[in-house]
């Protein structure tokens, strides 16, 4: 399998399109190649089963025009910064050799999403590692960016997403055991009226803070290298 320009990990299948979804379409849309990994089926969600979500996720990823979605069938809230973990994470990396690797906030409400950016950061390091025994040829990616799910604070830097947002909307609706309330179904945060307003008025802040329509917004760690001031304005 040819190497991708960016990898976006997630702890659920619907992480990334709640983080990220609109940035993966215009990435896309540009003739990047973009992968989506999915630590975890959910399977301990509230609505949906395992065949559910996956299928959901497929569909999103089409609409996103991923290059590819897996899922590592970690347990759900039992991702664990661990070895073995570490090596199942490491051998997608080296596998699919990213330069640029995303995957959610450290700082959040749901434990498994600080699970993910741990066990994440700490096998985009152990990927690099020669000595380490795990499948695959070395590979460390360049840079590690962060997406808000939940708690938003101020980003780092936003990325412009005005025009690749209806791909968004319509990723975050191929997930309709999370996000509708159907028959036999139970009432959760995710599928109250009150949720798609809170990330569509998220995006739609970040985006005013740029002058635009939407944005989604990303966190570092590290500086990040400019070489040329202009290319900011």
């Amino acid at each position: 399998m040819a190497a991708v320009d960016i990898l976006a990990f997630g702890a659920h299948p619907d992480d990334v399109e709640i983080g990220m979804a609109a940035t993966v379409a215009k990435h896309t849309r540009s003739g990047r190649s973009v992968g989506i990994i999915d630590l975890t089926c959910g399977e301990l969600g509230t609505n949906g089963t395992v065949a559910d979500r996956l299928a959901e996720g497929l569909r999103a990823a089409r609409v996103l025009g991923a290059a590819f979605r897996e899922n590592l069938g970690l347990p759900d809230r039992g991702i664990e910064d661990t070895a073995a973990h570490r090596r199942v994470v490491v051998e997608a990396i080296r596998q699919h050799r990213p330069q640029v690797v995303c995957v959610s906030r450290g700082v959040d409400r749901h434990p498994d999403h600080v699970a993910a950016y741990r066990l994440v950061n700490a096998a985009c390091f152990d990927s690099g590692l020669r000595r380490l025994e795990a499948a695959g040829t070395p590979h460390r990616p360049l840079r590690i960016l962060y997406y808000f799910i939940n708690l938003d604070c101020r980003p780092d830097f936003i990325v412009d997403v005005s025009d690749a947002y209806p791909a968004k909307v319509e990723a975050l609706a191929c997930h309709s055991s999370q996000f509708q309330l159907g028959p036999g179904q139970y009432p959760t945060t995710l599928n109250q009226p009150g949720f798609p307003r809170l990330v569509r008025g998220r995006d739609a802040y970040f985006g005013a803070l740029i002058g635009a329509e939407f944005g989604e917004g990303f966190v570092v760690r590290e500086p990040v290298k400019v070489q040329d001031l202009v290319s900011l304005v």
